[in-house]
């Protein structure tokens, strides 16, 4: 009886975009439970893809567009969810007012347990995005795999095809951060606010920065929380 109650406490709870996306992209079974929660300022432009939860269902496990991170007007900040592709959660995820999430028919995005986006960042997946366990993006965050034009040569062969990106897990992405395609983040690392990344990076627990296009370890051996 309790558990009943609780549920129907969710479901009046649930706006219509909470309730239309737990639908759309679970089994009857699961979306009953409302593991995602979307804010009504959520602009669901295209739910076409694919979601997979790789863990225990719990109620309002995922949310997206909520927060309030005080230097954006979250009543003016709107999150955008386009995927027509997959995207697997493993675990809790929060991400943040204003947000804008993409995947393509043939990407992939997978969100560790306990993702975070603080607010107005940006994942572009049109090969695959990886994210471990415990990871952090701070605002004004531009993570894609694609260039999204053709660059070829002489022979008409594509010189700048899409590539995997690989975060590991505790990692730490600083606020105006440009990670491209090819980017690989060791475990337990922070880049540095308004870093450059686009290569793989070697070493774990360390702080990574960019200037005039050349990354460089600032820190090593260190240690960080949410």
């Amino acid at each position: 009886m309790k558990k009943n109650l609780q549920l129907l406490k969710a479901i009046l709870r649930a706006n219509p975009k909470t309730i239309y996306f737990n639908f759309k992209y679970l089994p009857w079974r699961q979306a009953i439970r409302f593991p995602f929660w979307v804010s009504s300022k959520t602009y669901l432009r295209k739910t076409s893809g694919v979601i997979t939860i790789n863990s225990p269902i719990r109620t309002g496990m995922i949310r997206i567009g909520y927060g309030d991170i005080s230097i954006f007007d979250k009543k003016r900040s709107r999150s955008i969810w386009d995927v027509r592709g997959k995207v697997i959660f493993g675990g809790d995820a929060d991400i943040g007012h204003g947000s804008k999430i993409t995947v393509g028919e043939t990407g992939e995005l997978w969100l560790g347990n306990n993702f975070s986006i603080t607010a107005e960042s940006t994942i572009l997946a049109f090969k695959k995005i990886l994210f471990g366990n415990d990871c952090l993006l701070s605002w004004d965050i531009l993570i894609m795999d694609s260039d999204f034009h053709h660059i070829k040569n002489e022979k008409a062969e594509i010189e700048n095809p899409p590539a995997e990106i690989i975060i590991g897990n505790q990692v730490w992405i600083g606020c105006r951060s440009l990670i491209l395609k090819g980017s690989i983040i060791p475990n337990g690392c922070v880049i540095a606010a308004n870093s450059l990344i686009n290569k793989a990076l070697s070493g774990e627990n360390q702080v990574f920065g960019s200037k005039f296009l050349t990354v460089t370890a600032i820190k090593q051996n260190i240690q960080w929380s949410k």
